[in-house]
């Protein structure tokens, strides 16, 4: 029985930036292909791009309807059997999946790894890798600026309001292994940002014309390692001391809750800043949720994540930004907690309290 072929994802918020990966891995791997995939929406309705190409060329270029409201779903539906072609083509012996600029890599590689295991249709394959790849002299920009990616031409659909910054911090906070164009020495605020918030256990490759094609597949994707990465309950700073280039990291950590009403009034000290925020909180007006706030590129999304459980409910938001202005968050956070007089005073008082958290965070249960 043969040995399944590794399989790596790439994600990038940047097409230049893909296909510069890309050439580089075809070219230094003549037995790799790589399956690439685009989102088309507009008038004419959705439809996914499909090119398929090696270091021999362009193979495949076809367009499909986008037959699927949900793109992750759309993707994967029309990579799997791709991939599975792919992976009983004699010509190859390893595949690259390159996501649409912009998409996240976290649904598509984790629905590939379960895919992949053993009676799966991918069985063929093996995901050794997710990995995202960026430009250094961009990075700060893309990631703390306020653009959209439809306002670069990169939206996904005509109703994909995200921003840069939220798509590049997703994808760098997920993945395996972050493939670097640029010069870290010519660069070296966005490079400490980098470093603040890659996964602990994520690897850094400088130079995207150095990226040794081998060396991905070497790798062995763990999908619940990386789940773990962005899993609001498990959310811990990589490095916490601010650097000689200004870049920090604060870890704002209590068992308080956050106060609603304070958090509605004060959302813009802590929200609406040129910062990546990402954690949890909890608060006494919904004690068993578990809160989730993720900010990048301007924008806060706070929602709900289950509940906590037999886990004490606690609050972290770590926030990774740069200049001396730290202070700032670190007030507002301390305005926005509960104090310790009125967490002593127990939930009561919450009891039949309106909601003003309910436009985010949706209807609580009236249980």
């Amino acid at each position: 029985m043969t040995a399944p072929l590794p399989l790596v994802v790439l994600a990038t918020v940047d097409p230049v930036v893909r296909d510069t990966t890309v050439f580089g891995l075809v070219t230094d791997h003549p037995r790799l292909v790589v399956l690439r995939h685009d989102i088309l929406d507009d008038q004419d309705g959705g439809r996914i791009r499909r090119v398929v190409v090696s270091g021999h060329g362009v193979h495949e270029d076809t367009e499909v309807p986008l037959e699927h409201a949900c793109l992750s779903c759309a993707v994967r539906e029309d990579a799997v059997p791709q991939l599975e072609r792919l992976a009983h083509d004699p010509r190859w012996d390893a595949v690259v999946l390159a996501l649409p600029v912009g998409a996240e890599s976290l649904p598509v590689s984790r629905a590939l790894s379960w895919t992949a295991r053993r009676g799966g249709a991918l069985r063929g394959l093996r995901v050794a890798n997710v990995a995202a790849a960026l430009d250094l002299d961009t990075f700060e920009d893309d990631l703390l600026g306020d653009d959209l990616l439809a306002e670069r031409g990169l939206a996904l659909t005509v109703d994909d309001r995200r921003s840069v910054g939220e798509a590049l911090a997703a994808q760098v906070g997920h993945v395996d292994t972050v493939l670097v164009a640029g010069d870290r020495a010519a660069e070296p605020v966005a490079s400490d940002l980098l470093d603040h918030l890659r996964a602990a256990d994520a690897r850094r490759v400088d130079g995207l014309h150095g990226v040794d094609p081998h060396d991905l597949l070497r790798h062995v994707h763990d999908a619940r390692r990386a789940d773990r990465r962005v899993d609001p309950l498990h959310a811990a700073p990589v490095a916490g001391a601010p650097t000689a280039h200004g870049v920090w990291t604060l870890d704002l950590h209590s068992g308080r809750p956050l106060h609603p009403e304070r958090l509605v009034a004060h959302v813009e000290r802590l929200g609406d800043v040129a910062a990546r925020g990402r954690g949890r909180f909890w608060v006494p007006s919904r004690p068993d949720s578990v809160c989730v706030w993720d900010g990048a590129g301007g924008q806060l999304s706070v929602g709900e994540a289950g509940t906590w459980g037999r886990r004490e409910p606690d609050t972290r938001l770590l926030l990774t930004g740069v200049g001396d202005w730290a202070g700032d968050l670190v007030d507002a956070f301390a305005d926005v907690l509960v104090t310790e007089a009125e967490h002593r005073a127990g939930l009561a008082g919450w009891l039949g309290r309106a909601d003003v958290l309910e436009p985010w965070l949706g209807e609580r249960s009236r249980a």
